[in-house]
């Protein structure tokens, strides 16, 4: 199988340098990644600067560009055909709720699903100590599984896994978006010449203990696998907003 790997951590994350080595034994694995970190660029593709390819080992290249740009270049200009599969990831750090939104690393599996190709987006729910020898076999799982599913057209799956030994993973489950708790804060500093400036941060991450959705499961020892697609419309409030944008007869 081809695969084209690609994150928003940057070329030389541990994430996918495991991935790329674990998975080269029994597949042709190309990455292509930012050259520097590009976490929370969400879905940004480079239109007003010459994007640059450089070679950093074995089938593996680094781009100027972002997540998204990784992956147009990694099929156009690296592989020159669609791959497989693509997998963005490992990304150190969940990607659940409305953080997809965010995130460079779903950013790219969506690219992967405009383009047409079967794509993952891979996370690990935790903040440090990363359990990469657990994700890389629940990637191979995945492999194994997807191998065989048709994906829907327009498809790609958010995977999200607990930072727990391989041994402690309860199983799969097919979830829904979650909602995170945000309680940010913008803080204000100043710098030695007097001048102001900010931070966007956060206190901690709460999230609403839906049954049924991402947070929940990852919680509870599950590899959560979100759905997702590139229709946005909101089938909720369609009906809705008929009632008051009528055509004219």
């Amino acid at each position: 199988m081809v695969i084209l790997l690609t994150n928003d951590d940057g070329i030389y994350s541990e994430g996918i340098r495991t991935l790329h080595k674990r998975l080269g034994k029994t597949h042709e694995v190309y990455i292509v990644a930012p050259e520097r970190e590009r976490t929370c660029i969400a879905h940004a593709i480079t239109l007003h600067k010459p994007l640059r390819i450089y070679r950093a080992g074995v089938r593996t290249f680094a781009t100027n560009g972002t997540p998204t740009d990784c992956v147009y270049l990694g099929v156009k200009v690296v592989i020159k055909k669609k791959p497989d599969l693509l997998i963005s990831g490992l990304n150190e750090g969940p990607n659940m709720g409305q953080d997809i939104h965010y995130s460079g690393t779903v950013a790219a599996a969506k690219e992967g699903a405009f383009l047409g190709i079967p794509s993952l987006a891979v996370s690990i729910d935790g903040r440090k100590n990363f359990q990469f020898h657990t994700a890389v076999r629940v990637v191979e799982d995945l492999i194994e599984k997807v191998a065989h599913i048709p994906f829907i057209d327009g498809t790609y799956l958010n995977i999200n896994i607990p930072n727990v030994p391989y041994e402690r993973i309860q199983g799969f489950a097919v979830t829904k978006l979650g909602k995170r708790i945000y309680n940010d804060t913008v803080i204000e500093r100043t710098d030695p010449r007097g001048g102001k400036y900010y931070w966007i941060g956060g206190n901690e991450e709460c999230y609403a203990p839906v049954r049924g959705t991402d947070f929940y499961a990852v919680a509870r020892g599950f590899v959560s696998v979100t759905p997702l697609g590139l229709d946005t419309t909101s089938r909720v409030s369609f009906e809705h907003y008929k009632k008051y944008f009528r055509r004219q007869s």
